[in-house]
């Protein structure tokens, strides 16, 4: 996801710096954002501009405090674990100016919560993006109890200029998208343990016959089946029984196939 937010940034012109503890997962990121401007220019869907600006405007640092420096706008995409998160932000607050933006990619933890221990919780905001980035139009901006107005004003801005289009939602479990999206996610899953149909008929019944651009499963898939386990179990625990996960779900993460980015899921992926 940080890696999708960063192509998305740089191609528009604005100066944006990619951090992770991991210099090798950046050259991978970097190398992976090159091509897919490459493949988007190629298939005449990213104007070749884009190459200039990811050149002019894309940097990496390994380091949390060199990379939030200066920064007008700071955008977290680690894991959902919100320990990990408000570490991160803590870090991230004592080097950026107190008007600085704070914004969370979590798609179902509390932007509240999150904001509980900041100095400024008032310019700390939820921006939830939907995978892959530089395709989906699509960004939930979250307005966490202490968010002030000029906060949300200023992400739905930044969302506009990055070509998006966002929706503003009240920080509650789930938010909007994540609550209905793991709705049909997990049923799909249910469906597959009980025999229902394969998981290629599941997707292919979604995409044709409701217009879905992507099946529950393959979408899973893409997520990481890691990430919804994760996010199921919190709704689970804050809303209600719809939200168990399947034991076919908790099955598949015990054993390391997590989607796309394991290459096995519901699906085989090469």
């Amino acid at each position: 996801m940080g890696q999708g937010i960063a192509q998305v940034t740089s191609i528009h012109g604005i100066s944006t710096r990619l951090c992770d503890v991991s210099a090798e997962a950046l050259a991978h990121a970097s190398d992976r954002i090159e091509a897919s401007v490459e493949k988007g220019i190629a298939k005449g869907k990213t104007p070749a501009s884009a190459r200039e600006q990811l050149s002019r405007c894309l940097t990496t640092s390994t380091d949390i405090e060199e990379a939030c420096q200066e920064s007008d706008f700071v955008i977290e995409a680690v894991p959902e674990l919100l320990d990990l998160k408000a570490s991160i932000f803590a870090q991230v607050e004592q080097v950026v100016s107190s008007d600085a933006i704070l914004a969370t990619n979590t798609s179902s933890l509390p932007v509240t919560d999150l904001a509980s221990g900041l100095q400024h919780p008032q310019r700390f905001v939820g921006m939830h993006f939907f995978n892959p980035v530089p395709i989906m139009a699509l960004v939930e901006v979250v307005r966490g109890a202490a968010s002030s107005e000029s906060t949300v004003e200023a992400a739905v801005s930044l969302a506009v200029a990055l070509g998006k289009e966002p929706i503003v939602v009240q920080d509650s479990p789930g938010f909007a998208t994540s609550r209905l999206g793991l709705v049909i996610g997990l049923e799909a899953i249910r469906m597959l343990e009980a025999g229902v149909a394969s998981a290629e008929e599941i997707d292919k019944a979604m995409e044709l016959g409701y217009r879905h651009p992507m099946g529950p499963l393959r979408l899973t898939d893409l997520v990481g089946l890691d990430v919804r386990l994760a996010i199921a179990e919190y709704l689970h625990k804050e809303i209600g029984e719809q939200f168990r996960p399947p034991e076919l779900l908790r099955q598949l993460v015990a054993e390391g196939h997590l989607g796309k980015k394991t290459g096995q899921g519901f699906h085989r992926w090469s």
